[in-house]
């Protein structure tokens, strides 16, 4: 099965408009000299108050086939209401969104996120035309005990419960051991692909081997252009979830580059 790769810049709490749109504008430059189905499939995630700006610069761009797609950090599940803070699937759609990151260990952290409100939120995802990037990893504890694989899978099942084939076939799951997240410690690319073919097989036993040949899973965790070639060589690493690499054009242009040279 040939499954597209994807390059995601997770921007996090970085980077004010103006800021933002000199990233986005070197991001951009740097696409353009390739066509759509010579890349692979680009995302960046700006904070809340860039992503209007971000997407009406890449309408404007004048590209033939869209190069560069728009995620938006988080969400919330209920359409609207009084969930003061709180950002809707439906305004991430209107602001010119394609995919949603849920699940990142920093929300479960600090926020408290559960496994059952990730499932809300891949569900309102979906249903509002956008695809979830459904992150999950173990901490250096859990790893250390050997619990890496029931830790991952139960957060998968959970994730996925009441999804049906199709849409877990067009969801992505992003592999990221928070112990290697900004640590600048990688997950040895051998043990991150045997991980991530633990996923697919989850995903098999939950959705069926045609959605487990098609969804995209990605790895994540000090990301950089140093690692990539590696990570993107193995069988069942489709792609990365990148944080500190992409909020530098040079880098992210980079890493996208040398997985071009891989896989594309």
């Amino acid at each position: 099965m040939s499954r597209k790769p994807i390059i995601a810049g997770n921007w996090k709490m970085n980077l004010c408009r103006s800021e933002a749109k000199a990233l986005f504008e070197g991001i951009s430059s740097f696409l353009s000299n390739y066509t759509a189905p010579q890349l692979p499939t680009v995302v960046i995630a700006p904070v809340f108050t860039s992503l209007c700006q971000v997407h009406s610069i890449d309408c404007s761009c004048g590209c033939e086939g869209k190069k560069l797609s728009v995620a938006g950090q988080n969400c919330h599940w209920e359409k609207s209401g009084a969930f003061t803070g709180e950002i809707s699937c439906e305004m991430l759609k209107d602001a010119g969104c394609d995919y949603v990151i849920i699940g990142h260990s920093e929300r479960r952290q600090y926020f408290s996120e559960t496994d059952e409100m990730i499932n809300k939120k891949a569900k309102a995802i979906l249903a509002n035309g956008m695809i979830p990037i459904i992150c999950c990893g173990e901490s250096l504890e859990q790893r250390e005990a050997g619990s890496t694989d029931a830790w991952v899978s139960s957060q998968i099942r959970a994730a996925l419960d009441g999804l049906s084939s199709e849409e877990v076939a067009k969801s992505v799951i992003a592999y990221e051991p928070i112990w290697a997240i900004g640590t600048g410690k990688s997950c040895d690319a051998d043990e991150a692909n045997r991980v991530c073919k633990m996923i697919r097989n989850v995903v098999s036993e939950c959705a069926g081997s045609s959605a487990s040949d098609s969804i995209r899973i990605l790895y994540g965790g000090s990301v950089k252009p140093s690692t990539i070639e590696e990570q993107m060589s193995k069988s069942d690493i489709d792609g990365a979830l990148i944080g500190g690499a992409s909020l530098k054009a040079d880098s992210f242009n980079e890493i996208i580059e040398k997985t071009m040279k891989v896989c594309v």
